[in-house]
Order: C-alpha cells, then sequence, then structure tokens
C-alpha cells in the first residue's frame, strides 16, 4: 500500500553569474554528479530530479513555484556550490511551501594542495556560500534539517535518506483522511484534541462514521469472499485447533474475515489512510475487530483504539518513513511493568491490535474471551516482538500546540513463555531505565497509547516535526529527569512567546 517510487525530490543548486560562463558550465557538471550520486544511494527511497543550477532571484523564486505545483515533489535539496547571495533567495523561500533540506558539502573530497589557485577557491566555495544561505533560513526563520559532510559519505546519505523518508510522510498526510468509526472511550483526555487544528497544522482530516456505516460494508461480503479469505489465514498462519476447517471456532473466524473485508472496503472506498475504533460502540459487529485491525496496518493502514486519532494518524505516517526499512510499526500501549532484580521492564500490549510487521516469528491464529465490549470472542493473531533497537512515540495536544514525545527503547525476549497471554506484544528497557523514562514522559504528559517502530528510529521523527511544526523531546540514553523538567519548562515559555508574536 505504500510506495515511494511515485516521489520526488528536487536536487537545488545555487550559484551566480559574477564567475563567468566557464565557472558555471563547471558547477552544473558538479551538481549533476552529485545527484547522480545521492540517486545511485541504497538508502534513497525516492527520486532525486536535478534542476539546472539557479543564479538569479527570478530564477529561484520561478523554481519555487513550480515545486509547490508539482503534485510529486515532496521537498528541496539546496546546495551552494559557489556564493549564492542570500537576498536573491527570499522572494522564492517566503513562497515555498514544500519542505527543504540544506545539504552543506562540496563537490571535492581532499584539497588539491600543490594546486590551489584562485581560480579553485573562487569555483569552490561551498564553505562560504552554505553559510550565507544557512543566515537567510535562519533570518527568516525557516524550519530545516541541516546536514554537513562529503556527499558520499555514508553518514551523510543516511541522514539524508532519513529526511527523505520524513519528508515522504509529511507528503502523504497533506489531505490524508482519517475514519473515526465511533467515538472517544468516555472521560478520556489524552486521546482527544483540536482536530481542527490538527488540519491545519498537520494537513491530516478526521471524520466520524456511525459504526451502522460500516455495518453496511460488512454486511454486503460475499461467502466466496470470505472463503478465499479465511483459506489465506490458513496458509499465512499457524492456525489453532478450534480455528481449523471443522472446528468449534470456524464461525469465529469466518466472521473475522468477514469483518476485514467490509472494513478493508469502507477504507478503500473513501481513500482512508488511518482509522479508529471503540470497544464502547460495537453495535452490529458481532465481535471486536481484532484480526481484522492487525492486517490492515500490516498493510499500511493508521491505527488508534479507543477513537485515538492523533495515534492512528501518527502510525501512518510512521508507516510511511519505514517503508522498505527492516522492522515494522504498529499501535501499542505500554500494559504493565516488570519492576524485578533482573532490570526493569515494560510489557507492551493492547487488547487485541498489534501490528504483525514487528512480529518476531510466525503468529498464531487464535480466539479467545475478551472481558469488555459485550461481544463474541474475538479473533486475534498473536506473537512476540523481535528484539532489537526500538521507538515508543507519542502526539498530545497541549492546548496551544502539538507536543511528540519520543522514547528510545530496547525490546527483549520475555524472561519465562507467556504461554497464558493471549494477545500480541512486547517487552522492552527503555532509555535510559525505566526509571528516568517514565518519570520523563509522565511529565512531558504522554498518551499511554503510542506509535511503536523498529523501523523508524528518533532522527526520523525529529526531522517530521521540523517539518510539521510540531514540539519535539526526546527521552534517550542522557536523558535525566530534572534537565527534562528545564526543557519543558523552556518550551512553555518558547510557544508562549512564538505564539504572541
Amino acid at each position: 500500500m505504500i510506495d515511494h517510487t511515485d516521489f520526488e525530490v528536487w536536487f537545488v543548486t545555487g550559484s551566480q553569474h559574477l564567475y563567468g560562463d566557464e565557472a558555471l558550465k563547471t558547477v552544473e557538471e558538479h551538481s549533476i554528479a552529485i545527484a547522480q550520486g545521492i540517486t545511485a544511494s541504497n538508502r534513497t527511497p525516492v527520486r532525486i530530479v536535478r534542476k539546472p543550477v539557479v543564479t538569479t532571484p527570478a530564477a529561484i523564486h520561478e523554481m519555487c513555484l513550480d515545486a509547490n505545483s508539482a503534485r510529486n515533489c515532496i521537498g528541496l535539496i539546496a546546495w551552494m556550490h559557489t556564493f549564492s547571495p542570500a537576498r536573491m533567495w527570499i522572494a522564492g523561500l517566503q513562497a515555498l511551501q514544500k519542505p527543504f533540506v540544506h545539504v552543506h558539502t562540496q563537490y571535492n573530497r581532499d584539497l588539491p594542495w600543490s594546486d590551489i589557485d584562485m581560480d579553485f577557491m573562487n569555483l569552490n566555495q561551498s564553505a562560504h556560500g552554505d553559510r550565507e544561505f544557512g543566515f537567510i533560513g535562519s533570518r527568516m526563520r525557516l524550519n530545516r534539517k541541516v546536514i554537513v559532510g562529503f556527499w558520499q559519505d555514508e553518514e551523510v546519505l543516511l541522514q539524508l535518506g532519513t529526511w527523505l523518508r520524513a519528508a515522504c510522510a509529511w507528503h502523504d498526510a497533506q489531505g490524508a483522511r482519517v475514519a473515526r468509526f465511533g467515538d472517544n472511550m468516555r472521560e478520556v483526555a489524552v486521546t482527544e484534541g483540536d482536530k481542527v487544528e490538527a488540519q491545519l497544522r498537520l494537513g491530516y482530516a478526521v471524520n466520524g462514521y456511525g459504526v451502522g456505516d460500516l455495518v453496511a460494508w460488512v454486511k454486503q461480503v460475499t461467502d466466496a469472499e470470505i472463503d478465499a479469505l479465511v483459506a489465506r489465514y490458513d496458509e499465512h498462519y499457524a492456525v489453532t485447533e478450534p480455528l481449523r476447517p471443522g472446528g468449534g471456532q470456524r464461525p469465529a473466524l469466518r466472521e473475522a474475515a468477514r469483518i476485514e473485508l467490509g472494513m478493508r472496503a469502507f477504507l478503500q472506498d473513501g481513500n482512508f489512510k488511518a482509522f479508529t475504533t471503540t470497544f464502547e460502540d460495537l453495535h452490529g459487529l458481532v465481535q471486536l475487530p481484532g484480526l481484522a485491525v492487525q492486517r490492515l496496518m500490516a498493510d499500511g493502514y493508521g491505527f488508534g483504539a479507543e477513537g485515538d486519532w492523533k495515534t492512528a494518524a501518527l502510525v501512518r505516517a510512521m508507516k510511511v518513513m519505514g517503508a522498505g526499512l527492516d522492522g515494522g510499526t504498529s499501535f501499542m500501549e505500554d500494559y504493565t511493568y516488570d519492576f524485578g532484580a533482573g532490570g526493569m521492564k515494560v510489557l507492551g500490549a493492547h487488547m487485541l491490535e498489534v501490528c504483525e510487521s514487528i512480529a518476531g516469528h510466525q503468529p498464531s491464529l487464535e480466539i479467545h474471551p475478551l472481558a469488555i465490549g459485550g461481544k463474541s470472542d474475538p479473533v486475534r493473531s498473536v506473537f512476540t516482538a523481535r528484539s532489537g533497537p526500538a521507538v515508543n512515540a507519542s502526539v498530545v495536544d497541549m492546548g496551544n500546540r502539538f507536543r511528540l514525545v519520543v522514547n528510545e527503547v530496547d525490546v527483549v525476549p520475555p524472561d519465562q513463555p507467556l504461554a497464558r497471554l493471549p494477545v500480541a506484544r512486547a517487552v522492552w528497557r527503555p532509555r535510559p531505565d525505566l526509571k528516568q523514562a517514565a518519570t520523563a514522559w509522565i511529565l512531558a504528559g504522554g498518551a499511554h497509547h503510542t506509535s511503536f517502530s523498529s523501523a523508524v528510529t528518533a532522527e526520523h521523527l525529529e526531522d517530521f516535526a521540523e517539518m510539521a511544526g510540531l514540539e519535539f523531546l526526546l527521552i534517550g540514553k542522557d536523558t535525566q529527569p530534572r534537565e527534562f523538567k528545564k526543557e519543558l519548562r523552556w518550551n512553555d515559555l518558547y510557544y508562549a512567546l512564538a505564539r504572541g508574536l
């Protein structure tokens, strides 16, 4: 469902006419070579489109306007080969509506010490040409990422690839639609928020639908469609005995397939990219959607339980960022703790809805009672997440801005088999440790629902936050609650002043 190949980023090189036509010809050649090098990197998820070197205010302005109207252009890579006077960029940057990254590099890795003359110096001026461009970005208070280093270095290409993925997610969010089946879980605060402000700031629209609207699609599903999907279940999963052909709970599996097919058809027909459900509003459904949600997430949809539309949109954004990378992304919840002597850990899970993309082994299809919701026992996919580094992220509405809280974690195997736990789960150690991380998370107002990813890093999310104008708070190996409190207070002051200005 998620495909980056239609997206393109424009590589824009700045210069001027002061150095003559011969110098500009060389600038063009170097620009082509660098753009080709970025394109060839396996870190680059999108097409790189090199634009002609820009040397005048009119050319820069026209290029930025063209970028705005180019449907598949998700942003710009800017590089100043020589000295490009920054006043030339003012009108263009004022008009630009796409994000940009500033790559501070130069064509040559090494200095030709014995051959350097003034022609070489005039031509290879990125060292101060990019500083001129940097000033105007700061003077105009423009959010952007700055990457410094030689353009062929792996670290530079990795940083650039990370930004490109964040740009894909930002582009994907513009005009995205989130379907909310039912309302928010009653009396819950953190999963609510200002949907109008979210559409203004983040680009996606959240719309509510009665569960009856979904049920109408579920009822249209044919037996032949169910037969085909159940056959795929049998092939893909380790199906437990009661759900196998002839098993006493086989009809429940067919009902899960009916719900998946109806929900998928509804989302496809409305061109939705994310959705929510709530166990408090299931009228007309035989069971709470469990397997359906898990499989739709695995196909790239964002999801939030109990009406949590902010997390649904974040899961979608992180799935776009992580598409094609090793690992996966899922809706998640910090469920319970292990305070034992072996090292404090979190057991993350939810009632049913954890995405198979994070699984460390073949999931099993199981059916178990669900104590809430008042419906038939739901089918779900059960597995344990694979070990390794990951992130937990939460978007919360602070009233005067949206805040993105991120905790870096290390997923570990359970200390013992979880033979009686009938849901998908992940066990992790938060960085720097559970005490410090949970203290910082609670002080920041982070939600109990998160988007959990073993594919996306904190850097992806920081780049996304820059584009989206989100407050970004990182809880990692160096976090200390005392210093974190200061950051929260400084941020409160900044946003209060920024809003007044």
